[in-house]
């Protein structure tokens, strides 16, 4: 077995999410996921879910399209962060440093993955101060009286035309390790899953139906996280009742093992509301290699996939 370094990455996040729509995201963010809003500049406004230990994890900026503004990436040091952005840099794709990354983030370097998608590093970062001191001194926040309230951003799904090109940039580049992926008939891969923790998927590559006609850079989902599938399955009631749009009932994923709810927010981006998913502790683990065949199945349970799921995603995009 050959010895893993340690990577320097920490973990994704926080997210951009642009909106054609911003005070119904907001308020959809807010009353329908349960986030929590820390701070207003410009046209963005900044929310995060109970335990995110960031200041933030969301920030809805308005735009006139949907899509994703960036997503970040925090280091374990700022020599972690030197250390990348030499790699980004030599692999062509840095845009430059910004001595104030955001709110409550410090310094940090702006490139773009080989699709087009915008990220930052960082290392430096506003923690949050809990407002009300309860028992539970190993939680980040006070759960809010909300019928769905999400803990924190959970993971990433991007759209891309070279799969392969991407896994290799996250992989080589960025330090990730692949867990599992998607081998089609034809030797292209049709999706990567990826992640710097012991969760099986934080930053996810899948392709993009409409790459041969010219998209790049799309979001297919933003995920985040609750505590049971129960609360999947409350947040599906929820969205119903209050005219959210459903596009994929909650179900579970073979691919990484999560159990999932999706739907579009009011600016048009895909939501996930996760639970549950498989934990890799082995430093050797191989990655779990999913068939044409395999996927034709659907999902866990052999459920179909909807079609608008391989698809979709933001900013819209029309076929010639």
């Amino acid at each position: 077995m050959s010895e893993l370094t340690p990577p320097d990455i920490a973990h994704l996040g926080p997210i951009e999410l642009l909106t054609p729509r911003p005070q119904e995201s907001v308020e959809f963010f807010t009353e329908m996921m349960g986030m929590e809003v820390v701070h207003r500049a410009g046209q963005s406004v900044y929310l995060r879910g109970w335990d995110d230990y960031q200041i933030w994890s969301l920030k809805l900026t308005e735009s006139p399209q949907a899509g994703m503004g960036y997503c970040g990436f925090r280091t374990w040091s700022p020599e972690a962060l030197e250390r990348r952005v030499a790699l980004i840099e030599q692999a062509g794709l840095g845009r430059g440093w910004e001595e104030q990354g955001d709110f409550g983030v410090g310094r940090a370097y702006a490139f773009d993955d080989p699709d087009g998608h915008r990220f930052k590093l960082y290392s430096e970062v506003e923690r949050y101060e809990k407002r009300v001191v309860t028992d539970f001194k190993n939680v980040h926040g006070k759960q809010p009286n909300r019928a769905i309230a999400v803990k924190r951003f959970d993971h990433l799904n991007i759209l891309a035309g070279d799969i392969r090109a991407q896994r290799d940039f996250a992989v080589g580049t960025l330090g990730y390790r692949e867990y599992e992926r998607i081998e089609l008939d034809d030797g292209t891969l049709g999706g990567s899953w990826m992640s710097v923790t012991i969760a099986a998927h934080e930053l996810i590559y899948t392709k993009d139906a409409f790459a041969p006609q010219g998209a790049h850079g799309r979001l297919h989902h933003a995920a985040f996280w609750v505590d049971t599938r129960e609360e999947c399955l409350r947040a599906a009631d929820i969205w119903i009742e209050n005219e959210v749009y459903v596009e994929f009932a909650p179900s579970k994923h073979n691919v990484a093992q999560g159990f999932f709810l999706y739907g579009y927010e009011p600016g048009g981006n895909r939501i996930e509301v996760t639970s549950g998913g498989r934990l890799v502790y082995a430093p050797d683990e191989p990655c779990v290699v999913w068939t044409q065949a395999d996927r034709a199945k659907g999902q866990a349970w052999h459920n179909q996939t909807v079609q608008t799921f391989h698809t979709y995603g933001t900013p819209p995009f029309e076929p010639a």
